[in-house]
């Protein structure tokens, strides 16, 4: 271990300074105006894959955004591990609300700020700097492969063909991802399980041209009116989804799995101020934890309509629209919840408007098993980089892709990720603390090392 802790310090400020080159790519997958800087963000990829010393490097063309491949197979007869990551962002937007550029990486007591900081660039290339590491140290222990994907923040929709099409490439013996979080440095955690996703968007359609407030108003349904009675009526007072059939499929666990669950680090007052809230606000009957890791939810993801520039333009908007995403848990299945919710949205619209839901991309909850080998090398590397063991978590995310892999490749997936809950994720001044990087440089190898050892 030694010789991997003196290799990462005498190179800290370079793999710094690579990461930062990564992000200063804007690879906004959502925005095709950024399609170029996506197709870049891909190459320098694949170059520091190869200069790592992966062989069989290659950039994937797609439908989309390519996919970067790399490999080492040091022999045949050993396990191999298939490292997924992607390197395209969430839009900066708003980017009034940056303190600095969000593509210009910045250092600030320790942390990193900018765009894909922590999802996924960041965490994605500790996996390219611990392989170069076991290279360079010749402690490589087992087999590698690359899949770095460009659509992860659009719904990968081009990596289920890929993935499907190249069965035999993309053999290996377990998934590795670095796209989540832990619960702190000092309380390192593992994840457990992600929940789904059913991500759509409606419109409601009044008269037939944005009208005078004055003239019409009172005479005339306003749709953006409309369309927020209608989404207000997609939670009770206990604030449960009211979607018929919501909940039907939903996998309840015991209350012993609950206070296990409950005895996570966590402090509700910290919790608040971090977020600058007054009071929590979720589903009656569940803890916070519960409520973002073994809930389902519904959320307004952008709503808006008429005029919303400067000054006043007094109309009545001709229509309205709102993006709204809803976070599945077992057994769920993403198809099944927006035919429910597009047939209650339709059936709730008054006749005075007109309605239309639009289906973005889904993905399916997923559950990692605790008791598998490649489970239990993740807990032994981190108990062994962090000097205790990891508490197990569920994650509120979605990574859809995971589903994917078990279903077409048959392959589990440890999620084994070093950001921060507060690492401001989708949001303007996202961050990733320097130490959680150079941590995950170091505690991968373990994982390769233990993984080797156990599946002996």
């Amino acid at each position: 271990m030694s010789h991997i802790k003196d290799y990462i310090e005498a190179n800290k400020q370079r793999f710094l300074d690579e990461l930062f080159e990564l992000l200063r790519f804007p690879s906004v997958s959502a925005d095709s105006k950024y399609k170029n800087d996506v197709l870049n963000a891909a190459d320098y990829i694949a170059e520091k894959l190869k200069a790592a010393g992966a062989d069989n490097v290659e950039v994937c063309p797609t439908a989309g955004n390519p996919i970067v491949y790399g490999e080492k197979i040091i022999d045949a007869t050993k396990p191999t591990v298939l490292v997924y990551g992607h390197y395209d962002v969430q839009p900066p937007e708003p980017l009034e609300l940056w303190n600095t550029p969000p593509f210009e990486p910045t250092v600030r007591d320790g942390k990193i700020f900018a765009r894909g900081a922590c999802d996924d660039k960041g965490q994605m290339y500790m996996h390219v700097k611990a392989f170069e590491v076991m290279q360079q140290t010749e402690s490589l222990p087992c087999n590698i492969k690359f899949m770095i994907e460009g659509e992860e923040e659009v719904g990968s929709e081009n990596l289920d063909l890929f993935v499907r099409a190249n069965k035999e490439k993309l053999a290996a013996d377990v998934v590795l991802i670095s796209d989540t979080a832990m619960i702190s440095l000092e309380n390192p955690s593992l994840e457990t399980g992600l929940r789904g996703l059913s991500y759509l968007e409606v419109e409601v359609v009044g008269p037939n041209r944005d009208l005078h407030s004055g003239v019409y108003g009172g005479a005339v349904a306003n749709p953006a009116t409309i369309l927020a009675k209608m989404i207000a009526s997609l939670h009770d007072e206990n604030n449960h989804v009211t979607i018929p059939g919501f909940y039907d499929d939903v996998l309840e666990l015991s209350e012993e799995e609950r206070k296990a669950l409950n005895q996570a680090p966590f402090d509700e007052n910290d919790y608040k101020a971090d977020l600058g809230v007054d009071e929590l606000w979720g589903e009656k009957g569940y803890t916070t934890i519960e409520r973002t890791g073994i809930r389902p939810t519904l959320e307004v993801n952008g709503i808006w309509g008429g005029y919303i520039g400067e000054g006043a333009k007094t109309v009545l908007p001709a229509k309205a629209s709102a993006k709204i995403s809803m976070r599945l848990v077992p057994n769920q299945q993403s198809a099944v919840i927006t035919k429910l919710f597009q047939q209650h949205f339709e059936n709730i619209a008054p006749k005075y408007v007109k309605v239309k839901v639009t289906p973005h991309h889904g993905g399916e909850p997923a559950v990692t098993p605790t008791d598998s080998v490649a489970y239990q090398a993740a807990e032994k590397a981190i108990e062994e980089s962090f000097g205790k063991a990891p508490i197990p978590c569920r994650g509120g995310g979605s990574i859809p892709i995971v589903a994917l892999f078990e279903k077409e490749l048959g392959l589990k997936t440890v999620l084994m990720g070093f950001g921060l809950d507060s690492d401001n994720l989708h949001s303007p001044n996202e961050k990733f603390d320097i130490a959680n990087y150079f941590k995950g440089i170091e505690t991968i190898p373990l994982f390769h090392k233990h993984f080797a050892s156990l599946s002996k």
